[in-house]
């Protein structure tokens, strides 16, 4: 090897004695370059040309300074692509809490949790949209800088094919994203329109109602279709009827009830005068049967209406022995007499709903209040036959009585009772 390096050592040496004509001054330097074994030594080219070799090793430093240069070029690109790929892991995140949560915020209440991008569901696809296609372009227009900055030709081929693949994936990535997105826009969209449908639907459904309310009596259809409900067993919640009973002979009362009060339904009603509380009561209390008080005096009625289906009572009573008869959904269930026979009834009482009555019109007793809902109320002057009882009870026929009618103008409520839309007959039919 040593006689090797001595060779080219000589051979460089008469080279530049050569060229120069003369020996090289006092501090000139050698560049020693190893050859192989079968290489000649250098001989300049007349005109200052350079040799080949020189020319090889010249291109060879040249290559070596473009590598570099393309290695530099590289590593910006790759920072590019991770802060692409970065952003694109957010747009993903962004779109995930847009599809499930932003849109289904309270309007005007909830927060924005994604920063600074609208609530608005449609606005925010749209802005991902724009962000991925800014992207995009970014991404383009690297692509072109890298191809007016770089010579290809001077890249090796497996990293031109990997930076071809990089951004090629890069580019389908992107595009499939914005397929997703506008996918996703059209899926929101359609939600939202169903949702502002069924939320318009629920505000015109409540205008209705509210205009129902506003309307006051006419807010039924018919004046008679309504019941009071009194759900609780308390001593403050009753109806009222306006209108008060003349003197009577003989009476008829029919009404719709549904309860499944325990134990006992309580009162029903009562008629209350002054100098007797009980003048007329209607009553099942505890355990024991439904009673019929008049002035002060009982009779026990064969009634069964606790179960918590509408049910049609009817009682009537006449002065001339004391006759009564009770009727349960049109059916004659029991009879008697000397139920204070030849006693009127007086007139100028109170008629209360839901309430036994210890004075005219007051002291409550919550443990003898009615739980539970009536409807169509009714007094007549005279005993009903039995014939048009029954109709009364199947809905065939409409009789009003001719003393107390049931009509919403001349119910009050009290104590949080309440009146609703009913028509008894169809809920009875759902009880059966």
């Amino acid at each position: 090897m040593l006689p090797v390096v001595a060779g080219l050592l000589l051979a460089v040496a008469a080279g530049g004695r050569a060229a120069g004509g003369a020996e090289s001054p006092a501090g000139s330097r050698f560049v020693c370059t190893s050859l192989p074994l079968d290489a000649g030594c250098p001989v300049p080219m007349q005109g200052g040309a350079l040799p080949p070799e020189e020319e090889l090793r010249a291109t060879v430093l040249q290559l070596r300074e473009t590598v570099l240069q393309q290695k530099e070029t590289i590593g910006s690109q790759r920072e590019a692509i991770r802060e692409l790929t970065g952003k694109l892991s957010r747009c993903e995140s962004a779109d995930g809490k847009a599809a499930t949560a932003g849109w289904r915020k309270e309007l005007g209440k909830g927060k924005d949790t994604m920063g600074d991008l609208p609530r608005d569901p449609v606005q925010v696809i749209d802005q991902l949209s724009r962000t991925m296609q800014s992207l995009k372009d970014r991404l383009e227009s690297l692509e072109h800088q890298l191809r007016a900055n770089v010579s290809y030709a001077a890249l090796p081929t497996e990293l031109r094919e990997m930076l071809q693949r990089r951004l090629g994936d890069l580019e389908r990535q992107l595009l499939s994203k914005v397929a997703e997105l506008e996918d996703e826009k059209s899926l929101l969209h359609n939600e939202t329109s169903a949702h502002r449908q069924k939320t318009e639907t629920a505000l015109n459904a409540l205008l209705e109602r509210v205009s129902e309310l506003e309307k006051g009596n006419s807010a039924f259809k018919s004046p008679d279709e309504f019941k009071v409900s009194l759900p609780l067993r308390t001593n403050y919640l009753y109806g009222k009827i306006k209108k008060t009973l003349p003197e009577l002979y003989a009476f008829t009362v029919c009404l719709w009830l549904r309860s499944s009060a325990s134990p006992g339904i309580g009162t029903p009603f009562s008629y209350a005068v002054p100098g007797q509380a009980n003048e007329i009561v209607l009553i099942e209390w505890g355990n024991n049967p439904i009673e019929l008080l008049i002035n002060d005096k009982v009779a026990q009625l064969p009634l069964f209406v606790s179960d918590g289906k509408w049910h049609h009572i009817c009682v009537t009573w006449t002065t001339r022995d004391g006759m009564w008869e009770a009727f349960q959904d049109g059916e004659k269930l029991g009879t008697g007499e000397n139920l204070a026979p030849w006693h009127p009834i007086k007139p100028g009482g109170v008629l209360i709903l839901g309430q036994e009555q210890d004075t005219v019109g007051g002291r409550f007793d919550a443990t003898q209040a009615f739980v539970g809902e009536m409807s169509q109320f009714n007094i007549w002057d005279r005993v009903l036959k039995a014939e048009d009882i029954m109709n009364i009870a199947n809905c065939s026929t409409n009789m009003p009585g001719n003393i107390i009618p049931w009509v919403d103008n001349n119910v009050d409520v009290f104590g949080g009772a309440t009146k609703w839309p009913v028509e008894t007959c169809e809920e009875r039919l759902l009880d059966l």
